[in-house]
């Protein structure tokens, strides 16, 4: 049984390099928020409600947690098996579903918008995880996990390559930038927008974390490359702070490993928040965006941090 805590510093925040003292707070330690779920992913946070929604893929549900009474209730049942969430630079949740097999967008009046859901008359695998760059482009994933079988979706053949989209923010058309990524999972872009970092969560042996360059103009990448090399670790989604460190959901296997580990903007292991059950995906939310909230196989989590998170994830 898991339990918080009682001492400052939390010894479930390791530190694996110095530089990682200057991100954690030794007054702060790990906290459980939630509990009750199959499979937590795709935490995102807002502000203005001071409430944050994730999604319990097998249970075919959005939950959301209020920060003020810390009460967990039902936001969207069914969610089509949502996985990845964010939001738009108007503050409107987007949405990765997989049972939908599409990317949408929760207009201010509670209305759905399909952004996406097929290419040329050939239908999405099961998109996974979003982000929005500052242009109000939405960038997607879509590997085929939410049509593998029926526990995070609806079994079904691939009609198009797992890939990396980009959905133009203004005319709303979609153009694939990346396919040569062997299972495309969690995504998000440096604090200056110049790299994008990809989960390929089907290499093998190991499963990496990929950087491409982003230019002309921000539509296209260039120069595929590993940037993490995850060895014994299975990164999932993650997010980016203002420095440039990766925060990167971490586990299964050795349970030793389940938790967050943190690389700095040169891909070294720096620091690592152990959790008692693997983490898929995380986001930094609060006041200062400086709570990270981690999405756990059963829970949710979060830990106050020294430092905030990037815009658009």
């Amino acid at each position: 049984m898991w339990e918080p805590s009682q001492r400052y510093p939390d010894t479930s925040v390791s530190v694996l390099d110095p530089s990682f003292n200057v991100l954690r707070l030794p007054l702060a330690s790990v906290e459980r928020l939630a509990t009750g779920c199959r499979w937590s992913e795709g935490p995102v946070y807002f502000a203005d409600g001071r409430y944050l929604l994730w999604s319990d893929i097998p249970n075919d549900r959005i939950l959301k947690w209020e920060e003020e009474t810390g009460a967990v209730s039902v936001f969207r049942k069914t969610s089509w098996n949502a996985n990845g969430n964010t939001r738009d630079r108007q503050g409107r949740l987007v949405t990765c579903e997989h049972r939908g097999r599409r990317v949408t967008r929760t207009e201010y009046d509670g209305s759905i918008t399909v952004l996406m859901d097929s290419h040329q008359g050939k239908r999405l695998n099961s998109p996974n995880d979003v982000v929005v760059k500052s242009d109000g482009s939405i960038w997607f994933t879509d590997p085929v996990f939410g049509i593998s079988g029926y526990y995070e979706g609806e079994k079904a053949e691939s009609e198009l390559t797992p890939a990396v989209w980009r959905i133009d923010g203004q005319t709303g058309q979609a153009r694939m930038m990346a396919d040569g990524i062997e299972g495309p999972n969690g995504l998000a872009f440096s604090p200056d927008e110049s790299i994008l970092y990809v989960v390929a969560s089907r290499a093998a042996p190991n499963r990496l974390i990929r950087a491409f360059d982003v230019v002309g103009g921000g539509e296209r990448l260039a120069n595929n490359r590993v940037f993490i090399d995850a060895e014994a670790g299975t990164p999932d989604g993650f997010r980016v702070d203002v420095e440039g460190n990766l925060w990167c959901g971490w586990g299964m296997g050795d349970a030793e490993l389940d938790g967050v580990r943190v690389f700095n903007r040169h891909g070294a292991p720096i620091g690592h928040i152990a959790l008692p059950e693997r983490c898929a995906n995380l986001c930094f939310g609060g006041r200062f965006r400086n709570r990270l909230f981690m999405a756990a196989s059963h829970g949710l989590y979060a830990l106050y941090v020294n430092t905030q998170g990037v815009a658009g994830g």
